[in-house]
């Protein structure tokens, strides 16, 4: 062998060695029994996945099918003529049936799941309302007949309990440590299929949906979820619940990878209410309340755009008592910050009537403090924040008149009615038969009251308006 080549198979060895391939026996590539100790896992499990069958098979059987009777009202049409009634002498003539006036039950289909061994399962409000009959089957196909310990119609979460001992029960997850990415598995009857599985990942935390409970932060999937999914348990991978599967964001009513699930601590609390006193006691701050937009903020002197802005306050209630007034933003409750206005709904309804909360406020472009003691039943409300619209441009864009003694006397307030809108005042929501309360926190009774506040201002104008029963600020901000 010449040098020449006796170089290039010095060289071929050495890059062989470098790249972890050996010449005993053949070729020993990475992962080969050279490399036992990073080889995946035996049995079919697959390196890297989740362990959903373990899963299932431990927790699975703490899941039910929930079967529900509603017994609907006789419609009354044909109340049971007898001879002699023209109804019933109709039919007869024409040989015609008497139609049957008694309703037919409609039946529903939910899932659940067992929290304790004695008996005890939480699922959806939505699942047993006005059911007049619930039974739960278990997975080894014995049923019971279940009572309603009571509904939260607030948070949808309902307490069952069935005549068992012993029974198979889930494990309780912190929906607090769950985290955005991380693996999770739905067990339930979508369609009235028992036990079947799905899985996916955490979409989102702290979602609040349109038209969803206002108590309640969602955890936003997208496992798949369907009728007859409500009311069942999310897992996730250590096999605890922390959560309740209880909508869907469809627009053909079927799953479209948009799922939210009630977190468990949430349920949890309403349980426990549930179980000692048949009902959710909450308390009740009297307020309602409205977003603070970007252009609301900067009105009122905030650097950003958070907290609940107060646009009416129950006379006589806690928050009256508190001194809180229209225009106050709410910050904080017992030190616990309110970054979106439905944050307050939830942070006053955890706490009990006749509990003292404290209150951070921004009021005239400072913090100050507030204590409240908290009456029954959290009536917290948020207003809907206007939606803008186009119009042509102009410094407010507002045509008012002046009250009417008698809308004056109706309304409660001295103001002035929008008849007309254009320019800034159209594009930020501003609509013909709004009153005009204030602008800035300062009352307006005059069309000149208002030019000149205007006229004087500086930046966004929030204008606090009366429309119909509500009270909302509306953020202007001229060109």
């Amino acid at each position: 062998m010449n040098s020449r080549k006796l170089l290039f198979a010095v060289t071929v060895l050495a890059l062989l060695a470098v790249a972890g391939i050996g010449l005993r026996g053949g070729l020993d590539w990475p992962g080969s029994h050279a490399n036992a100790a990073q080889m995946p896992p035996a049995a079919g499990a697959v390196a890297g996945l989740p362990d959903f069958t373990s899963l299932v098979e431990r927790y699975g059987p703490a899941v039910v099918n929930i079967n529900t009777l509603q017994k609907l009202p006789e419609t009354g049409e044909f109340p049971g003529a007898m001879e002699g009634d023209p109804i019933y002498e109709f039919f007869k003539r024409f040989g015609i049936p008497l139609p049957d006036n008694r309703a037919v039950p409609r039946q529903g289909v939910g899932s659940g799941f067992i929290v304790s061994p004695d008996g005890y399962v939480l699922t959806n409000g939505h699942v047993v309302a006005d059911a007049s009959e619930v039974t739960v089957r278990l997975v080894d196909k014995r049923e019971f007949k279940a009572k309603v310990i009571g509904a939260d119609r607030r948070t949808d979460v309902a307490l069952l309990k069935i005549d068992a001992t012993g029974l198979p029960a889930v494990k309780i997850g912190d929906p607090q440590k769950v985290r955005v990415g991380e693996w999770v598995a739905a067990i339930g009857s979508p369609f009235g299929f028992d036990n079947s599985v799905t899985a996916g990942i955490v979409s989102a935390k702290a979602r609040w949906i349109p038209d969803g409970a206002s108590y309640v932060p969602f955890i936003q999937t997208d496992v798949a979820v369907n009728p007859g999914n409500s009311g069942g348990p999310l897992f996730n991978m250590n096999g605890e619940v922390i959560g309740i599967n209880s909508a869907i964001y469809s627009r053909t009513g079927g799953y479209m990878g948009v799922s939210f699930a009630i977190p468990i601590d949430v349920a949890m609390k309403v349980k426990e209410d549930l179980q000692k006193h048949g009902k959710v006691s909450r308390g009740k701050l009297g307020v309602t309340i409205q977003p603070v937009s970007r252009e609301l903020a900067r009105s009122f002197g905030l650097d950003r755009p958070v907290g609940a802005l107060v646009n009416a306050v129950e006379p006589g209630g806690p928050a009256d008592k508190a001194g809180l007034m229209p225009g106050d933003i709410i910050l904080s409750v017992d030190g616990q910050a309110v970054i979106e206005s439905h944050d307050l709904p939830r942070l006053i309804g955890e706490r009990s009537p006749g509990q003292t909360v404290r209150l951070e406020l921004w009021r005239k472009g400072a913090r100050t403090q507030a204590q409240a003691r908290l009456a029954e039943f959290a009536d917290v409300q948020a207003a809907r924040e206007p939606s803008p619209q186009g119009a042509p441009p102009g410094k407010l864009g507002l045509a008012v008149r002046p009250l009417s003694e008698q809308e004056r006397r109706r309304l409660g307030s001295d103001g002035v009615l929008v008849e007309n809108v254009s320019g800034a005042a159209a594009r930020a929501g501003v609509r013909p038969g709004d009153v005009i309360l204030a602008l800035n926190n300062q009352s307006v009774a005059t069309p000149e009251q208002l030019q000149d506040l205007a006229e004087r201002s500086r930046g966004p104008m929030a204008l606090l308006i009366q429309r119909g029963d509500a009270r909302v600020y509306v953020a202007v901000e001229p060109q």
